[in-house]
């Protein structure tokens, strides 16, 4: 056994990070502090946008191609998910590689209607005078539908870390924090890409989530 770095630094910053801006998001709208909200709306489409770009330029284990498995592979690993074995997945086990696809799909949508979110009180999205009130508030309603499937979602998912770790022995939190996972010798490492091509997708990602927030 060696230990094999699976995940590049972009990959994590944007799990840990995305963790703190939901429930940051949370938070400023459960306080009330919505100025805070918008701007931790902000934050987060333009991190989303930056993992959907990741996922087609980053690193192997980023890219959706690299890992997305269909409904019929998921089923067929969570029939062994009770089962003791040792980790030998390289990147995401084709359950989770779906879970993620759902996370940042449910993110995309939740940032992207609060563009457009107006309670007709306080608050509205940069996006709301330029479409009608009826359509308005139906985005403001799947606005709300997409939070809670996130909610459920994202207990889902920690709920299944924790069935991992209690059931079959395996860390999944500790490789998402130092990029590196323990697996047989013959295992071969992933192609890592460079944070040169992380910071140009970033930059990419602000420029959009700006020109949404501030052109259109």
């Amino acid at each position: 056994m060696r230990k094999i770095p699976i995940w590049d630094a972009p990959t994590r910053f944007f799990h840990w990070l995305a963790a703190m801006l939901v429930a940051a998001a949370y938070a400023t709208w459960r306080f009330d502090l919505m100025d805070w909200h918008l701007r931790a709306g902000y934050a987060l489409l333009a991190l989303v946008l930056f993992r959907v770009m990741w996922g087609f330029v980053g690193s192997e284990t980023a890219r959706f191609a690299r890992f997305v498995a269909t409904p019929r592979a998921a089923l067929t690993h969570l029939r062994h998910v009770f089962r003791r074995e040792p980790d030998r997945q390289l990147g995401h086990n084709p359950a989770g590689s779906l879970m993620v696809v759902l996370l940042v799909a449910l993110l995309l949508g939740e940032t992207l209607t609060g563009l457009y979110d107006s309670n007709d009180i306080a608050d509205s999205g940069p996006l709301t005078p330029i479409v009608p009130a009826p359509i308005a508030n139906l985005i403001d309603a799947l606005h709300a539908v997409f939070w809670d499937i996130l909610v459920v979602a994202i207990a889902l998912h920690v709920l299944a870390v924790a069935v991992y770790w209690a059931v079959k022995r395996q860390n999944l939190v500790l490789p998402m924090i130092t990029g590196r996972k323990t697996l047989p010798t013959s295992a071969r490492a992933p192609t890592l890409v460079g944070p040169l091509r992380a910071l140009v997708v970033f930059g990419v990602s602000v420029a959009v989530t700006a020109a949404l927030v501030n052109f259109l």
